[in-house]
């Protein structure tokens, strides 16, 4: 067993939520650069500056915009996103001095961080197939050798909200590049995963959850599979309508 894994099993047994197993995490390996991909309200961030102390620059990326050819729930008006910067700057001002809030899309500001600069990344972003492929390619190279990649979404099933959106694709996605570019990586509890660049360890999948058995995606886009799924949802939809017409009644 590596540092790493030792660190992540320890934070995993003194945690109860993903803020606490990130937290204890980034205080065990003590953190002084990291980014945030996809900030939203501010509350990780937050909980992060407040509570990790060796952190000396904290990148926040976030579009905080409607993105047209976004298909997720979290996609808001403009009006909402401004709030949502608005709250984040409020929750992090106790910080103003380490924070570096870069306002725009991965492949619009990513280059505004230094290659090798990051010990740590943590991505919350855009869950799509297109919307992890291009986080997890364009911020490897930010990454020093020997940092790490962490991130949200890490869910077994692709139809994590469902079928009227994209799928999440952060799994399998993220075990695949780990594999192309020879990095080890983690599944955690609480649907997180963790990336190590370190090219001492060669790829390998540790799956300290015991919930990713399968890599591929042929059962899950099975037409059966599919089939049930829609049929689950429209019956859903029916009980939601019978119930508010009952309401009224």
């Amino acid at each position: 067993m590596n540092t790493t894994e030792r660190i992540i099993r320890e934070s995993i047994h003194q945690s109860n939520s993903r803020l606490d197993l990130w937290t204890r995490f980034l205080q065990a390996v003590q953190v002084k650069r990291m980014v945030e991909l996809g900030v939203y309200k501010g509350n990780f961030a937050s909980r992060i500056l407040e509570e990790c102390v060796s952190i000396e620059k904290y990148y926040m990326l976030d579009p905080w915009r409607h993105l047209d050819n976004w298909n997720k729930p979290a996609n808001k008006n403009n009006d909402i996103f401004e709030q949502f910067l608005s709250e984040t700057k409020a929750k992090t001002d106790f910080a103003a001095e380490k924070r570096i809030i870069l306002q725009g899309k991965t492949t619009e500001v990513i280059d505004k961080i230094p290659d090798a600069e990051l010990d740590f990344a943590y991505i919350d972003g855009d869950h799509t197939l297109k919307g992890i492929a291009i986080d997890l390619i364009r911020l490897f190279p930010k990454i020093r050798m020997g940092g790490w990649i962490g991130g949200d979404d890490f869910t077994r099933t692709v139809w994590q909200h469902d079928t009227t959106f994209e799928p999440t694709l952060v799994f399998p996605f993220a075990v695949y590049f780990a594999e192309a570019v020879d990095a080890r990586i983690y599944a955690l509890p609480n649907s997180q995963f963790l990336i190590e660049k370190n090219n001492l360890q060669p790829f390998s999948f540790i799956d300290l959850t015991g919930n990713y058995d399968d890599v591929g995606l042929r059962d899950q886009f099975h037409p059966d599979k599919m089939l049930k799924l829609k049929i689950t949802e429209t019956f859903s939809f029916i009980r939601k309508i019978v119930r508010r017409v009952k309401q009224f009644a």
